[in-house]
This record gives C-alpha cells, structure tokens and sequence, in this order.
C-alpha cells in the first residue's frame, strides 16, 4: 500500500466519522426537540384549560371554601342562574334572553359572511387604486367596543336600545375577524388560474364565486363565522352602551351572575356560556362541511 492510498483511506474514515457524528447529534438533538416542543403544548393546554375545567367543575358543587369545590353534582346552581329554580331573587326570563343573544350573533355572523367574504376577495384577487388604505379601513372596526357604541349612538341614536341596532353593531365589531381570516384562505389560493379555469368552461363570475372559489375558502369561511359568533355572543361593551330594552343579551346575563350573585351561581353562568359556544361551534362545524362541497370531495 502506497503512502497515498493511505491518506486516502485516512480521509475517508475522518468524513465517515464525521458524518456519524453529525447524524447521531442530529438525532439527539430531534429526539430531545419532539419531547421539548410537546411538553411545553402539554402545559400549555394544561395551563389554559385548568380554569375553564374548575370552572364547570365548581358550577356542580355547594361550597368552595378550599383549593377544590365540595358537594359535587349538584344542579342547584344551574336552574337557579337558568331561571328554573324556585324562590326569591331568581331571575325569569333567562332562556329567552339566551335564545334572544344567539339570535344576535347569528344576524351579525350572517352579515359579516354577507358582506366580508366579498371583500376579502377583492382585496385578494385585485390591484386597485388605494387598496392599502381599504384594506386598512376594512379592518378598522378592531377597536374597544365602548369606542364604537358611542360613534354609533352619535350617528345612528335611532337605532339605540333595537335588535337591529345590536346586530349591526355586532357585524360592524366583528368583521374584521371575519375579511382576515376569509382572505388568509384567498391569499393560500390561485385565485386568477382558478377563476380562469372556471370560466373557460362556460361558468359566469356569479357562479364561478359561489361554486368554485367559495367553496375552496370554506375553512377559512368557518374559522370566521366561528370567531365571529363566539364574540358577538359575549361582547359586553357595545351591549351595554346600547341596550335598553327587551331580553337581557348573554353579555349582561354573565355580568349580572358574576357580579351580583356568589361565586358558584357565577361559574354556573359562565358553564353555561361555555356549553353554548360548544354548541354553536360544533353546528358551524357540522353546517359549514355539509354546505361547502369543493372539487375534490365530489
């Protein structure tokens, strides 16, 4: 063996060790990232969940003196904050103040799919003069809630105290939610080769829209209604600046219970809420799969 073939040799076992050296620090370094990563959104889920958890937890008990609630599973607290218990003080008329908030947040969440879902189209598909600053204003509405009731008492007082008042309010509110999220979907679409495709098989803009480009967004279509029901159902600011009449909307009914009644009647209004959100998310959920039907699940 030549003194070359020798360093050769030499070299080559140096980059092979090489190579398993970093593949093995490769290793570790994965295998501790995955256990890393995980234990951090393990507590974090933990930490996040633990109070809406003891929060149900507590609605069921009759004393929480302690760490933990005691006297489990007693419904005492739910039928009195739900108006079904009998004796003094009890609220009445509380399922029809709930049912009347998840009308609200309905017609909002309704309207913004109306009118967000168009706009975040364009604002996606098209160049135009002063996009930037439309797509500024389309996110305006962001703002505190108590910022908006008083511009819209100041412009519309007529409206102040009505239903309709309270669910223009809500889609105004909550429609940025709903153009940022819509377009998120658009921005992760083709949306001229779609369009293109689309009507190069005899398909109108109309139909193209609803048929084709609609349907491809629906995930992000869901999220939106999602975001937008749960927080119109629970924004107190603007309720409370504008109503003034009729059936207590879900924000004030949580109110009144935390403020104004023990701490176990309070996690029982707010158990409720909970179940309610559950609900409306699981229907937006099932009715959003079942109403968008894309091309490639036909």
């Amino acid at each position: 063996m030549t003194g070359d073939d020798s360093q050769s040799d030499t070299e080559e076992f140096r980059t092979s060790r090489r190579k398993r050296s970093r593949i093995h620090r490769l290793d570790v370094s994965s295998l501790i990232g995955r256990k890393l990563v995980t234990l951090v959104l393990v507590g974090t889920l933990v930490f996040l969940m633990l109070p809406i958890f003891m929060t149900i937890v507590a609605s069921f008990g009759t004393t929480w003196t302690g760490v933990l609630p005691r006297g489990y599973f007693n419904l005492d607290n739910w039928l009195t904050v739900l108006g079904l218990a009998e004796g003094v003080g009890v609220r009445q008329g509380v399922i029809s103040g709930l049912a009347f908030s998840t009308l609200l947040a309905t017609g909002g969440m309704v309207i913004n799919v109306i009118v967000g879902v168009p706009i975040a189209y364009a604002l996606t598909r098209y160049d135009f003069f002063a996009k930037d600053y439309i797509n500024t204003l389309a996110i305006l509405p962001i703002v505190p809630g108590i910022v908006l009731a008083v511009a819209f008492l100041r412009t519309y007082p007529e409206m102040g105290g009505s239903a309709f008042g309270l669910i223009i309010g809500y889609a105004l509110l909550k429609s940025p939610y709903m153009v940022l999220t819509v377009q998120s979907s658009f921005q992760a679409m083709n949306l001229q080769q779609i369009e293109e495709s689309a009507r190069s098989l005899g398909a109108s803009w109309i139909r193209t829209f609803l048929t084709v480009i609609v349907p491809n967004a629906k995930n992000g279509i869901i999220a939106g209604c999602i975001i937008t029901w749960t927080l119109a159902a629970a924004e107190f600011n603007f309720t409370f600046m504008v109503h003034a009449r009729g059936p207590r909307p879900f924000s004030l009914f949580l109110f009144e219970n935390i403020t104004r009644s023990p701490v176990l009647q309070g996690a029982a209004a707010v158990s409720v809420y909970f179940a309610i959100v559950t609900a409306a998310i699981l229907i937006l959920q099932t009715a959003g799969k079942a109403g968008f039907t894309t091309v490639e699940e036909q």
